[in-house]
């Protein structure tokens, strides 16, 4: 096992620091960020952490996943980008110093900005768009049992087995007629967060032998850790099957709660807990060393922001994808265009004719100056004399339209539709024709090793063309 980390440029680092400046305002002063001694100490203890995990666990999805050996099966459905989440309602009965949210507030079921208030027509939305597996949060989604219960049962009643679910909860709801109840509607998975209440593991008896696979999700907290060494051999016992272990992240909401602990912050796609990674990591280490028997997977923040998202770009992107385009490794989707004289672009296009008959496979601009061209052409070009535009756009899903970029619609029930809308990702890059062949051998024929010089115009073009490798940087 190989655990890469990230090293991401300077420019890339500022502009981090810049949005999470933004995000807090004035109450960015008040954040501890660990000085350049700590930075280097702490990652000298994750590396130690790391070695002593080499070859004893399984790294995926670029390096920012671990254990991947043993993940339970909604894990492994989220991994493969199939999953979908449903947010049953907004309201919760705990208190989490770590939440993210407020909730406080019942709402419709939602999930990716769509509401649903007819199970069918969320239903329609799984089948549609080619999801294996659907779960259940919130909130608490046992505040509004009939409505969780109606929702798994029309999934279970159209997919049946092909679609695992699971449910997530705090447990302080269940009662052994709702176990039987979700049991009853063909329930898969109950993941519990007994961080939430204090790690009381009554509630998980009631669903252990009733539900096929009881899992405890929690955040890894950093004061936590030798009560969670000690409760690893008794969630085994107990009966659960696995340990899902996420990354503490700064929001606005749990802001003063996260500062008032003294934890030290990390810059990055977000502001996250440092010490929460390091504990996720020794915790992990601890069941191998110790032969627990409990498999743990360490959910790191920037595995859940690249990796959840990268998934969603590749469903819309299929919808807003042109003939001529590819979707990239990262789910963008690609445009080529080709700059150079009128007599120039009609050979070229008159060469693709002569080899290819599908013609969808190519555009030409009116003014016949522009050549949009699919990558599988790229073999038949002469690029001299000839320019580049990359173009990188993203697709998203929206409840409504902003006509503001292209769109579409795609109609879920004669009640309801989604929009699938089309936006840039990037400004548009132009190369020369050297940087346009260096372009081709190392993204469109993979020829990954070859050295880019250190420019902002490679870096802007990896970021969208492959996913950032490794764990999160320090810094």
């Amino acid at each position: 096992m190989e655990v890469r980390l990230m090293a991401l440029s300077m420019k890339r680092r500022s502009q981090q620091i810049a949005a999470n400046q933004l995000e807090y305002q004035e109450r960015y002063q008040t954040l501890t960020f660990p000085l350049q001694p700590e930075l280097e100490a702490a990652t000298q203890k994750r590396t130690t952490l790391l070695a002593s995990l080499e070859d004893k666990v399984k790294i995926g999805c670029h390096g920012s996943k671990l254990d991947m050996e043993q993940l339970s099966p909604g894990c492994k459905i989220c991994v493969e980008g199939r999953w979908s989440c449903l947010f049953i309602n907004g309201l919760c009965n705990c208190s989490c110093f770590y939440c993210p949210t407020s909730q406080d507030e019942i709402d419709l079921p939602m999930t990716n900005s769509v509401s649903f208030r007819h199970p069918a027509d969320y239903v329609d939305y799984l089948e549609r768009f080619g999801f294996t597996g659907a779960s259940i949060s919130g909130g608490e989604p046992l505040l509004t049992p009939k409505r969780s219960l109606g929702f798994l049962y029309a999934i279970k009643r159209h997919f049946g087995h092909k679609m695992h679910t699971w449910l997530y909860t705090n447990g302080t709801l269940l009662t052994e007629e709702l176990v039987q109840q979700l049991h009853d509607c063909g329930l898969d998975e109950i993941r519990f967060d007994i961080g939430a209440t204090d790690y009381n593991l009554q509630p998980l008896r009631k669903a252990i032998g009733n539900i096929e696979t009881v899992t405890v999700e929690i955040p890894a907290i950093p004061e936590e850790l030798p009560r969670l060494k000690r409760l690893l051999p008794e969630l085994r016992d107990r009966g659960v099957k696995h340990l899902n272990l996420h990354q503490l992240r700064l929001t606005p909401h749990n802001y003063r709660h996260l500062v008032k602990r003294g934890y030290r912050f990390l810059h990055g796609e977000k502001i996250t807990v440092l010490d929460s990674e390091l504990a996720a990591l020794e915790l992990l280490l601890e069941t191998i060393e110790n032969g627990t028997d409990l498999p743990v997977n360490y959910c790191s923040f920037v595995y859940k922001n690249r990796f959840q998202a990268l998934a969603a770009r590749q469903r819309n992107g299929l919808y807003q994808r042109k003939s001529y385009e590819e979707l990239t490794e990262n789910g963008y989707l690609r445009t080529l265009t080709l700059h150079g004289s009128k007599p120039q672009l009609a050979t070229l296009q008159q060469h693709f004719t002569d080899r290819w008959q599908n013609s969808s496979l190519w555009a030409v601009s009116r003014s016949g100056e522009q050549l949009t061209i699919h990558p599988k052409l790229w073999p038949l070009i002469d690029f001299s004399g000839l320019k580049l535009t990359l173009s990188y756009a993203v697709a998203r899903q929206l409840p409504s339209v902003t006509y503001r970029n292209p769109f579409i619609k795609v109609a879920l029930s004669p009640r309801q539709e989604l929009i699938i809308e089309r936006g840039k990702a990037c400004n548009d890059l132009e190369l020369d024709t050297e940087q346009t062949e260096l372009f081709g051998k190392k993204f469109l024929f993979s020829q990954r090793n070859l050295p880019v010089p250190d420019e902002d115009l490679w870096d802007e073009i990896h970021s969208r063309e492959w996913p950032i490798e490794g764990l999160q940087d320090y810094y």
